[in-house]
């Protein structure tokens, strides 16, 4: 790679950090708080990273925003739901990174398959969102089942159906969103780097 592709993909990568940040601690810019849990639109950000910096890229800033986010539980939560179940990076880190690289990589593939790079973008998006709600969830129901009542006021057997809910009311939205914003933003500033 030239040095001054380089220096490009360091500037983006600086852009996308930049973005996260302020999506972080501006209010409503990327968490909209709805319940005990907050409706992000900051994967966004990451799949759009994902989409025109590649899978690695797109774990670059994801990682940002997970290690952020993990940082924040420990001095200024979101939620009061963050406070608790934030604070391991199994749940706060590791789905973020995983966001980027879902999309990055499912967009290299399906690239090969589709010619509609939009729907390419919009299915690679749709993933990569679903995958961070999944794993967020999931880990939340794998290391706090026991403590439901003191997370969310509710009993153990009403875990999983309170789980699904947020799946419904946060998980389907955020992914619908991502497949229709990322595409928008990604494709152009994708044109924008391969001419590089």
């Amino acid at each position: 790679m030239v040095k001054s592709d380089q220096t490009y993909r360091r500037v983006l990568y600086a852009l996308f950090a930049a973005i996260i940040i302020m999506q972080n601690f501006v209010p409503f810019l990327g968490y909209i708080p709805v319940g005990p849990l907050n409706l992000t639109i900051i994967h966004v950000t990451v799949i759009i990273a994902a989409l025109t910096l590649g899978p690695s890229g797109g774990a670059v800033v994801g990682g940002i925003w997970g290690v952020i986010t993990w940082i924040r539980a420990f001095v200024w939560p979101t939620s009061p739901l963050a406070a608790i179940v934030f604070v391991n990076p199994l749940v706060s880190v590791l789905p973020r990174i995983l966001i980027g690289v879902v999309a990055g990589y499912v967009f290299i593939w399906l690239t090969n398959k589709i010619k509609k790079q939009y729907l390419a973008m919009g299915i690679a998006a749709l993933l990569g969102s679903l995958i961070n709600t999944l794993l967020v969830l999931g880990q939340i129901y794998l290391f706090y089942n026991g403590h439901s009542q003191a997370l969310y006021q509710i009993d153990t057997k009403a875990m999983m159906p309170y789980i699904l809910g947020v799946v419904g009311t946060n998980g389907i939205p955020e992914a619908i969103i991502a497949a229709l914003v990322s595409p928008l933003i990604a494709k152009p500033l994708l044109k924008r780097v391969r001419k590089r």
